[in-house]
């Protein structure tokens, strides 16, 4: 196991590498941003000051191993006060006048307001994690619970009608689901529902005072976790019709045992793979793909920090959440290949 874990992590590193390189030559060739960055104060001097600041005044070459080195746990800096206070870094040993250093990936600062991307980013996860899990919980325990039934009920007509409400799921994309359900639940019928068309996470009171607002949660959740539960249904749905043909549960019966003890300790059991490899992908997707639905939600995660960085042209905040989303799905697919052999033992790592 200890081995399987660390060659996955060594593939993850080169496929994070590959994704590193790609995303600073898409972004190095944009518009230089010091114009935009400088503002009013469009004169050479404050250019030239705000492209040094930002390493944009070398070639684009070195800004790549720059940026490298910057993203690396262990980096090269010299040791003076002022990278010290920039990168928090802890001195291992010095080669010359160059310090070999530990420290956490630095994304660098953003254009706009100068705020470490690092912060900008892990104050904003927080709710895009809340809204993702609470997305693909509902459609996991729905959506199984509805596939479960569909298969055992098979041409019937509530096997037609999930199988309709799943179609229909799957046909509606997840920003027109979210205008949708905000306009009805949010304005049309906001009487009866007490919900808003946009909110956040964490809100404020009369007298300042931070607390969560979890109403808020309801209607992006159900905007996002749509087409999941749809796929879901079908996944499941499919996977149960197929093992409840294989021989081992037709054993299951001869010894006896009831039909939800098959069911539950058999079947189910054994038609969850796929379907787990469908709720990993999608959780990793809702992570990185909430973007409009927050954005049309006024929800303040990773999605809506993005979209408006990618408005004002603030590259470091957007290539940071590019960053993030790719080593999420690469720990994801990790923990789902382990959750693989938890559930089935004759699956070989």
């Amino acid at each position: 196991m200890a081995i399987f874990i660390l060659k996955k992590l060594a593939y993850g590193l080169l496929v994070l590498l590959g994704i590193v390189v790609l995303v600073f030559m898409l972004f190095a060739w944009f518009p230089d941003p010091s114009e935009i960055m400088a503002g009013q104060r469009d004169d050479i001097l404050t250019k030239d000051a705000i492209k040094k600041e930002f390493g944009l005044d070398k070639p684009k070459g070195e800004q790549l191993l720059f940026y490298l080195n910057d993203l690396s746990p262990i980096s090269f800096h010299e040791n003076t006060a002022e990278n010290f206070e920039k990168y928090g870094y802890t001195h291992l040993f010095a080669i010359g006048s160059t310090a070999v250093v530990v420290k956490q990936p630095y994304l660098r600062r953003s254009y706009q307001s100068k705020k470490k991307v690092s912060e900008i980013l892990s104050a904003s996860f927080f709710s895009t994690f809340v809204l993702a899990s609470a997305s693909i919980m509902v459609a996991a325990l729905v959506g199984i619970a509805l596939g479960v039934v569909s298969a055992l009920r098979q041409n019937t007509f509530a096997d037609r009608a999930i199988l309709l409400i799943s179609t229909l799921g799957i046909s509606l994309p997840s920003f027109f689901a979210a205008i949708i359900i905000a306009w009805l639940f949010g304005y049309v019928l906001t009487q009866y529902t007490g919900l808003n068309m946009t909110g956040t996470l964490v809100d404020y009171g009369r007298d300042y005072e931070r607390f969560y607002n979890w109403r808020n949660l309801i209607l992006p959740t159900l905007a996002l976790g749509i087409r999941p539960l749809a796929i879901i249904i079908q996944l499941t749905r499919s996977s149960m019709i197929e093992v409840m043909g294989q021989d081992y549960v037709r054993t299951a019966y001869a010894k006896g045992l009831s039909h939800t003890q098959v069911i539950w300790r058999h079947a189910l059991k054994n038609a969850l793979n796929p379907v787990i490899t469908s709720i990993s992908g999608w959780f990793a997707s809702l992570l990185a793909g909430s973007f409009f639905v927050e954005y049309i939600f006024n929800w303040n995660g990773i999605g809506k920090v993005t979209v408006v960085a990618l408005e004002k042209s603030d590259y470091p905040v957007v290539m940071g959440a590019i960053l993030l989303i790719a080593v999420l799905f690469i720990i994801i697919n990790i923990m789902v290949d382990i959750t693989y052999k938890a559930l089935d033992p004759r699956v070989t790592l």
